[in-house]
């Protein structure tokens, strides 16, 4: 009996310490584990799962350089490392090594790379423990990849697209100019002349040369560029070769036609800022990148951008490529505009480098013609290489050719006047009632102390809404004003846009009615002074109401859009058709402010307007110069213009830059 107790107790020990036993590690476990590391990219501790022999051929500051240098390369993201376990795993029969297959997905520079793999794991006890190692070779990075092999990848920069106007003529596009530079061998023993006289030429200073051409890569044979400059500019390319030392190359780059006229609106670019790439690191941008830097180059610049190519591959030692992934490059959108660019060069052409700006409209399509900022730049010499002493002139220049004008508001002076009748005739007031004003000067009150409104002539007699259009009364639209109201007044200038952001392009502010809390400042708000402003663009939309049967169109950049109304029945047809009769009769009736534009010869509605900046009554300020107009019989063109700090004559050099527009656009001889 004892002897079977011992038996027993001996068997339930054996059975006990058999189920304590490891359980015996396993080829996929350990290959699960090394494909978490894989994923998550941990190089140094991936090392750790590799044979003793693959450890023999690479050492872990390799390998990990290896993986980095490769995944950086190609930019992989959404590295996904699959192991599905199979149904039966194939072992050698003594259990010493193991096939395992998996898929591997990533997206890279090129494109979406896929394939699938097996890795052969072995079996090998280190540190009286024994477990699974994978006999790593070049092949798990990429199937076709063999040791000594190297990864490569080439870049195909994406095409910028185009801008073009409504002609198909040129405003921004991809061309040909000429880039200079200096060979050092080259200028033998004329260095320190072939500098000066180079530096001269491209207007850099011999400093800025001397740099370029000690930068750590410059060997004697090496072209070291300069400066790019303009095909047009064939004297320079003449002077420049004879320098020694001196090579130009034709090269391709952006340049823009029609320079100084559509500078404001196309814009120009630029190499991308380290802040500009942080931004748009996840769109694909690199360091190499163009950016656009302002107008609609900056505007579009997702939909001209286009998309660079790549191209992953592998050379082998015969020289021949096997590709991993290639994408080709696409072409970034043309951007086809409603502009005509010869009306634009004609407006700014006007100015003879005055201050100022024009929008110029189709009334009827909401079309823009012409967006004018005056004075103006060249947007090639940004893109080209602008020297540091060209940019401090234009920074520091007073007339500021910078300055976007056409998105600058202003005080619109007496072109508000229609839109305070238009609110005036809504709210019920009689066209025909004539206002008995004498004199020079008014105020409503003695409340109002010293200040008074004034206009040009009296006229001696009694004036209606017609008479004070065409004599720009400034009176009468004071007083029209205080009879509307604040929320009247308010309400009136808001249906024709103001304090609203208008559906546009190109980023505009909304039109301001400001302050018009006292009575002096509703009643001067009414003749366009007060703390109203609007851009020229907004100022020429208000006015598509008058052609419109009491409706404004919506303004549009781009070609081929689709006619979208802005703000129907604004006013009434009643309403509208008094106040066209007005605007004609400032044109037509020799005692209208417009009146020199019925030299034209054609049938012209229009408003002139004077804006006196000043910081208080009595003082001597300056004027800006305002007219408005359009062709009645033909209205395809809208233009509203301003011409700053106008000398004596005020509104009148505004009326001439108008006409002289129109009849170049509609060919009056």
């Amino acid at each position: 009996m004892k002897k079977q107790w011992t038996l027993f107790l001996m068997l339930l020990l054996l059975f006990v310490l058999s189920g304590c036993k490891e359980e015996e590690p396993q080829p996929e476990d350990r290959f699960a584990a090394y494909t978490k590391l894989w994923n998550s990219q941990k190089f140094d501790d991936m090392y750790d799962y590799l044979s003793a022999e693959a450890k023999k051929e690479i050492s872990k500051k390799e390998f990990i350089e290896r993986y980095e240098k490769i995944y950086d390369g190609i930019e992989v993201k959404n590295l996904k490392i699959t192991y599905i376990k199979p149904k039966e795993i194939k072992e050698d029969s003594d259990r010493r090594t193991a096939s395992l297959p998996y898929d591997a997905s990533m997206d890279t520079v090129a494109g979406p790379v896929k394939f699938s793999q097996k890795a052969k794991f072995v079996k090998e006890e280190r540190e009286k423990a024994v477990n699974w190692y994978i006999d790593w070779s070049a092949k798990h990075i990429f199937p076709e990849l063999k040791e000594g092999e190297k990864v490569s990848v080439d870049t195909y920069p994406a095409v910028r697209g185009e801008i073009v106007d409504r002609n198909e003529r040129g405003l921004a596009m991809n061309g040909s100019v000429y880039e200079a530079g200096i060979v050092p061998e080259k200028m033998a023993d004329n260095e320190k002349n072939s500098i000066s006289q180079t530096a001269k030429l491209l207007n850099m200073s011999e400093e800025e040369v001397e740099k370029q051409l000690s930068q750590a890569w410059v060997k004697p044979g090496s072209f070291v560029p300069l400066k790019k400059f303009s095909m047009e500019q064939t004297a320079l390319l003449e002077q420049l070769i004879k320098v020694p030392g001196v090579l130009v190359n034709e090269t391709e780059d952006r340049i823009y036609p029609y320079k100084e006229a559509t500078a404001h609106l196309i814009g120009y670019i630029g190499p991308i800022s380290a802040e500009e790439l942080e931004k748009r690191k996840k769109q694909g941008y690199l360091a190499s990148d163009v950016i656009g830097k302002r107008g609609l180059e900056q505007v579009f610049e997702e939909r001209l951008k286009g998309k660079g190519g790549a191209k992953i591959y592998i050379k082998s030692e015969n020289g021949q490529e096997k590709v991993i992934a290639e994408k080709p490059a696409e072409e970034g959108e043309t951007i086809y505009l409603t502009i005509d660019a010869e009306l634009q060069k004609t407006i700014l052409a006007q100015y003879k480098g005055a201050k100022g700006t024009a929008a110029a409209i189709h009334p009827v399509t909401g079309e823009t013609l012409a967006l004018v900022s005056s004075p103006s730049f060249d947007p090639n010499k940004f893109v080209l290489g602008i020297s540091k002493s060209e940019r401090a002139a234009l920074e520091k220049n007073p007339d500021k050719p910078l300055l976007n004008r056409f998105t600058s508001l202003y005080s619109p002076g007496s072109t508000i006047k229609p839109l305070v009748a238009a609110a005036a005739l809504e709210n019920g007031a009689d066209p025909k009632k004539e206002v008995n004003i004498k004199g020079l000067k008014w105020q409503k009150s003695e409340s109002w102390g010293n200040y008074r409104i004034t206009r040009v002539h009296d006229y001696g007699k009694p004036v209606n809404m017609t008479d004070a259009l065409v004599y720009s009364d400034n009176i009468y639209f004071g007083q029209a004003a205080l009879a509307l109201g604040q929320e009247k007044f308010t309400a009136g200038l808001n249906k024709f846009g103001f304090e609203e952001k208008m559906p546009y392009e190109y980023p505009m502010s909304a039109a301001k009615i400001g302050d018009i809390g006292t009575e002096i400042k509703l009643a001067d708000s009414g003749y366009g002074q007060g703390q109203l402003q609007a851009a020229s663009l907004q100022v020429a939309t208000a006015y598509t109401a008058f052609v419109n049967n009491g409706s404004i169109i919506a303004p549009t950049l781009e070609l081929d859009k689709d006619q979208q109304t802005w703000k129907p029945n604004v006013i009434s047809a009643n309403s509208t058709a008094t106040v066209l009769a007005g605007l004609k009769e400032i044109v037509a009736n020799p005692n209208g402010t417009g009146h020199s534009a019925a030299d034209l010869g054609i049938p012209i509605a229009g408003k002139t307007g004077t804006a006196e900046l000043k910081h208080k009554q009595g003082e001597k300020g300056t004027e800006n110069g305002w007219f408005v107009a359009f062709n009645t019989d033909n209205p395809r063109l809208l233009i509203a213009l301003l011409q700053e700090n106008v000398p004596k004559g005020g509104s009148k050099h505004a009326v001439d830059k108008v006409e002289a527009v129109m009849k170049s656009y509609f060919r009056i001889k």
